[in-house]
């Protein structure tokens, strides 16, 4: 069973209605004690944000970012918790990651997938394939601002203290899917922390 069949028949999972891609939405999928904790791990080890293609725009990206580490009990927990949703095996995912964006700090809209003609590809997707599922969960809502907008489909999705978001990165024939551009809005007040968990198509192997 594909991880959207799986999705669409488990109780508390939402769908939303779009045949340009596979997008659904968990609310509570942690509670707010791991909630919490995951951001003390984040606070304590944060760097700026990375990105493998910034178009040349400026500013693309201006959150931090923390790898969490998977030997972690409570990073652990979550780890095997969303690959039990999607049923997706664990060697396929890269460790979970952490993001952390302050007043003012955003993601300009971009996809999950490496481009297939790119100059990250093949160092990115050569032994591992391409991401194939993401995984995203809100760990707090801030005062303002911060919402995940799939442009596509018109859709923008607010965060919620657990709430975790899951979309398909491919088309059926393994093609990047362009519907799933999204961009992390600007937070308008307070702060926002999120963390995300990528799947590849094959094992992963860094």
């Amino acid at each position: 069973m594909s991880p959207g069949d799986r999705l669409r028949v488990q109780l508390g999972v939402q769908r939303f209605p779009s045949p340009k891609l596979e997008l659904f939405v968990v609310r509570d999928f942690l509670d707010d004690e791991t909630c919490a904790s995951l951001i003390d791990r984040i606070d304590a080890r944060r760097r700026p944000s990375e990105i493998a293609d910034d178009q040349g725009i400026a500013d693309f990206r201006t959150s931090e970012t923390c790898d969490l580490d998977s030997s972690d009990s409570v990073v652990a927990k979550v780890d095997q918790a969303i690959a039990a949703l999607l049923g997706l095996p664990l060697a396929n995912g890269e460790p979970i990651q952490g993001q952390r964006y302050a007043l003012g700090q955003e993601f300009k809209p971009h996809t999950d997938t490496f481009e297939v003609n790119g100059a990250d590809y093949y160092r990115h997707c050569a032994e591992s394939g391409n991401r194939s599922w993401t995984a995203m969960i809100y760990l707090n809502w801030p005062e303002d601002g911060g919402a995940t907008r799939f442009k596509t489909i018109g859709k923008t999705i607010q965060p919620e203290t657990g709430k975790l978001l899951a979309w398909n990165n491919l088309l059926p024939d393994g093609r990047p899917n362009q519907a799933t551009l999204h961009q992390g809005m600007k937070v308008r007040r307070g702060t926002k922390y999120i963390v995300t968990k990528w799947f590849r198509e094959r094992p992963f192997r860094t």
